[in-house]
């Protein structure tokens, strides 16, 4: 053998190997001449005699069967065996652990996950198709991952392998040991599998040149594991399952599995558990998978445990699972453990990573951004955020919908507060979790306070639209410690947070659950014995009570306590405050008369007060019930008078309460000019106001106007301006608990679709409205039940 030509008689050599090698020879060309006649590497050549690579693809074969001359039966021959090579499927005694694993026969949940990965792996890419399938410990990788292997088999005739690469061992599998095991399975004997790593990817690559295969790379440990083996040849796809986001890859593209939904979770424990063992108990199962954070491997495990435990109810695991403390303790099958799989990826994190994540335990909400962060672990800003990318990375920390913020998944919160336990001493814990939550109470109260009229500077914010974004922003945050306060006996500061929501809270009536923040707030001011800060708190709490939860009653009997203690302590302010939201919730009430006698008293004492902290909206609110009355001079005359003393004292408030203030004086004056008929007056007015509402980004309230000037442009014919605005009305008031101006709003429409014409649509309008009107049950409900009756025999006809 002349080895300086590269020749060699190896006889483990392929059949179209050893063919190459006697056409060669008999035609007196050396590899390298070869390899210049055809246009075909000296490597290629070199690979397929060897055995290294099975066939050379189509093309190539034909372009070597030139070079050599071949012609007839010769010809015909070597490119069969060419054909034939290329089609080689490991044999029945080839290494079995590149096989793929069996279908996982419940995967339920995952349709679209699974149709978006058959889609991408259609696409044609000269160095193939990489998709990476990245997620929580427990979601489901794998076994989305085997599903999706085996649904695209059939369009990967020449192979499809896994290797489970057991990134979260102490020890991955090296990439030499993976190219050894994927060499073997593609069918090169032991022997010729050479030593060195970068003549294993070679070889390895070489082999799937005019092939299509399929590989899945399990439970990788980061790109350096996986570059190598990637199959990177037309035609093939590679599917990567990792708890890391391997964003340092090249070439691929990412699927990013979520928990699966309700409907998906409650589907997976029906297959575990029995079918109709959750549709005997379905509020019990729903219960059930949400405390499983719908994590595929949780409901699986709880699922395992109802099956071995038939004598139990759903009820009761759900009962075990409810104890945060024992939760991930209960969720255990077996080897199945929740905790098990989230310690695999907690050992591989850094040190400090390991400490920055057990102590985002002590945030309290639903997620957080990187200044909270770094008061909660007492790390500064610029230092927490690469940790934060670090847990991210490893999918132990979620990237929230908002740039620049992260969640926890549910368990791994509780994951990471007992890791807390267990490694920090009591006190720094206790120490942390103080600090934060003073952090986020105090900060609340402070950008609420810069919403008061008379605040001019917001600061530590540089606008009140930076002090809006915190509060929206921290709100599931702000809220938790609240309540947390209130638990642990923080009185003072609950106290201070509810007293400073009082003005943020205008204007945003569904944003936040007040009645239960200044509830909490009328809980702290009698623990601490405080009874003027008592009266104030009721009177915050029957205004959420009556404006936001349409309870009328509540807010009654919460203002009339107030009043009682404003009284016998002899708080004047407070007593203007209770009266005037007596005479609101009364005038709701339909008691008229009692409601002007608490009006008139509560202006009076008004008096005492700025214009701006209460005078105005007081004055206010005499001018509605006079309105109501049906004294609309009267009530007009209030509210021109209060909108002259809003121009006069600008200079006295801040922009953002005087153009509130504006628009809800001009809602009111635009509801006396309907009532006294003066539609085009009215329509505009109401125009006004719902534009200063839109600028404050006071949605419902913007509707509040959309919907009387629908009614003043239907009242003057302009009726495709109107149906635009009650349209406006109607989204804002679907999905929140506005039911009566929801009514009016299609009862308004109805009317509007009958003057036009549409039958059907008013029809359907005035259904809507009655239906509305009968579950609300009140008198103005009943009176616009038989306004709306009156025109049925016309609609229906």
């Amino acid at each position: 053998m002349n080895r300086a030509n590269g020749d060699q008689t190896d006889q483990e050599a392929s059949a179209f190997g050893r063919l190459l090698l006697r056409h060669r020879r008999a035609a007196r060309l050396t590899q390298a001449q070869l390899a210049a006649a055809s246009g075909v590497s000296v490597r290629a050549v070199r690979d397929l005699e060897r055995g290294r690579a099975q066939a050379a693809q189509q093309r190539s074969a034909a372009a070597l069967a030139d070079a050599m001359g071949l012609a007839r039966e010769d010809r015909a021959e070597f490119l069969a065996a060419a054909r034939d090579g290329r089609r080689r499927v490991p044999k029945a005694d080839d290494d079995l652990s590149c096989r793929l694993p069996p279908a996982v026969p419940d995967l339920l949940g995952r349709d679209t996950e699974l149709e978006r990965l058959c889609k991408a792996a259609a696409a044609e890419s000269p160095s193939g198709v990489v998709l990476s399938i990245i997620g929580h410990p427990g979601v489901g990788k794998t076994a989305l991952a085997v599903a999706a292997a085996h649904a695209l088999a059939d369009r990967y005739p020449d192979g499809c392998f896994a290797l489970d690469l057991r990134g979260m061992d102490e020890q991955p599998v090296g990439s030499r040991a993976a190219l050894e095991q994927l060499l073997r399975a593609l069918g090169v004997p032991a022997q010729q599998i050479p030593p060195a790593g970068v003549e294993q990817q070679h070889l390895f690559r070489s082999l799937l040149v005019g092939r299509r295969v399929l590989l899945l790379l399990d439970n990788a440990a980061d790109e350096a594991q996986v570059r190598p083996l990637l199959a990177a040849s037309p035609g093939c796809l590679t599917l990567i399952t990792c708890r890391r986001a391997l964003a340092g890859l090249e070439t691929g593209q990412w699927v990013w599995l979520e928990p699966l939904d309700s409907a998906g979770a409650t589907g997976l424990l029906a297959t575990i558990a029995g079918a109709g063992r959750v549709g005997a108990e379905p509020e019990a199962a729903a219960e059930l998978v949400a405390l499983c954070g719908y994590l595929p491997l949780a409901v699986r495990i709880a699922g395992n445990r109802l099956a071995t435990r038939p004598g139990w109810s759903i009820a009761y695991l759900v009962s075990q699972l409810r104890d945060v403390s024992t939760r991930l303790g209960s969720l255990a099958a077996g080897d199945l453990q929740v905790r098990s799989a989230f310690e695999l990826s907690y050992r591989r994190l850094s040190p400090s990573a390991r400490r920055v994540f057990r102590r985002l335990a002590a945030i309290p909400g639903a997620d957080f951004a990187a200044g909270l962060a770094a008061v909660a672990t007492a790390v500064s800003e610029a230092e927490v955020q690469p940790y934060l990318e670090e847990l991210a990375d490893a999918n132990l920390v979620q990237v929230a919908t908002s740039p620049g913020r992260y969640r926890f998944h549910d368990l791994i919160r509780i994951f990471a507060a007992e890791r807390l336990d267990a490694e920090e001493q009591p006190r720094d814990s206790g120490r942390l979790a103080d600090a934060t939550r003073r952090h986020l109470l105090g900060t609340a109260s402070a950008a609420a306070r810069a919403f008061a009229p008379d605040v001019r500077d917001p600061r530590p914010f540089a606008s009140r639209r930076d002090a809006a974004a915190w509060l929206d922003a921290e709100a599931t945050n702000w809220l938790a410690a609240h309540r947390a306060a209130a638990a642990a006996g923080h009185h003072r500061e609950v106290l201070e947070l509810a007293r400073a929501m009082h003005w943020y809270s205008g204007g945003r009536t569904q944003h936040r659950p007040w009645f239960e923040i200044f509830s909490l707030g009328v809980t702290a001011a009698r623990a601490l014995g405080s009874r003027r800060d008592e009266a104030a708190m009721l009177d915050f709490a029957g205004w959420a009570r009556y404006f936001c939860l349409a309870d009328n009653e509540g807010g009654l009997a919460a203002h009339s306590e107030a009043l009682r203690i404003a009284t016998e302590t002899g708080d004047r302010r407070e007593q203007a405050w209770a009266q005037a939201y007596l005479a609101s919730v009364l005038m709701r009430l339909g008691r008229l008369d009692d409601a002007l006698g608490h009006a008139r008293g509560a202006v009076e004492l008004a008096r005492e007060l700025e214009f701006w902290l209460g005078q105005g909206t007081i004055r206010n609110t005499l001018g509605a019930i006079l309105r109501t009355l049906g004294r609309v001079d009267e009530a007009l005359a209030v509210h021109w008078a209060v909108l002259s003393d809003v121009e006069a004292r600008y200079g006295e408030a801040n922009p953002e309460a005087r153009r509130l203030f504006r628009a809800s004086t001009l809602l009111d004056i635009g509801l006396d000019l309907n009532d006294a008929d003066r539609w085009p007056r009215a329509a505009n007015t109401f125009r006004e106001a719902r534009a200063l509402f839109r600028q404050g980004g006071f949605r419902l309230e913007e509707a509040h106007a959309a919907l009387n000037e629908g009614r003043a442009r239907r009242e003057v014919g302009q009726h495709a301006f109107a149906g635009v605005c009650l349209q406006l009305a109607l989204t804002a008031f679907t999905g929140v608990p506005l039911r009566w101006p929801r009514a009016r709003t299609l009862a308004e429409l109805s009317t509007l679709r009958l003057a036009t014409g549409d039958l059907e649509a008013a029809g359907d309008y005035r259904r809507q409205a009655l239906a509305l009107c009968d579950e609300l049950g009140t008198g103005e409900a009943r009176a616009l039940a038989a306004g709306l009756a009156r025109d049925r025999s016309t609609v229906d006809g």
